[in-house]
């Protein structure tokens, strides 16, 4: 009697673990184990023989998932090209202090921005220990609102205030 209480035991093991929610895998792995072990040498074989069916075939499954990827990330950097905004791209006019600095033909947002750098790196007017401060000279002074050092992040606001 003994045996037929641990067989039915082993029954409403396996119901429960049938009962229990997909998400707790790990208990149905168990319980699966235990009833192959009980069971004897002819189920382990069978169980073996399942497992290498299911293996090559996750395998072949896993080869193609990377050849999909690659062929996703050829049309992206296509796509990564990016447009200039048009409102940089448009051509403004310097007022006289700013163009006593970068000359007097308008030109866009981005090529005052840069003019303006090649004055400060050609006159060596950013500070030797703190590079995003700018010292200004008698020209920049006027762009800069009068103040004599200015930093980097200050510089394109003032620089605007004199685009029209």
């Amino acid at each position: 009697m003994a045996m037929k209480k641990s067989g039915s035991s082993r029954k409403s093991a396996a119901k429960k673990a049938a009962k229990r929610p997909a998400a707790k895998k790990s208990p149905a792995k168990k319980s699966a184990s235990k009833k192959s072990a009980a069971k004897g040498p002819a189920r382990k074989s069978a169980a073996k023989k399942a497992s290498a069916r299911k293996g090559p075939a996750k395998k072949a499954a896993a080869k193609k998932a990377p050849a999909k990827k690659a062929a996703k990330k050829a049309p992206r950097k296509s796509a990564a090209k990016r447009k200039p905004n048009p409102a940089f791209m448009k051509a403004m006019s310097p007022s006289p202090e700013l163009a006593a600095v970068v000359g007097n033909n308008p030109m866009p947002r981005t090529e005052v921005t840069k003019k303006v750098w090649e004055y400060i790196k050609k006159n060596k007017l950013q500070d030797a220990n703190e590079r995003r401060t700018i010292v200004a000279d008698d020209k920049l002074k006027k762009v800069f609102g009068g103040k004599s050092k200015v930093s980097m992040f200050e510089m394109t606001k003032h620089v605007n205030n004199h685009l029209r």
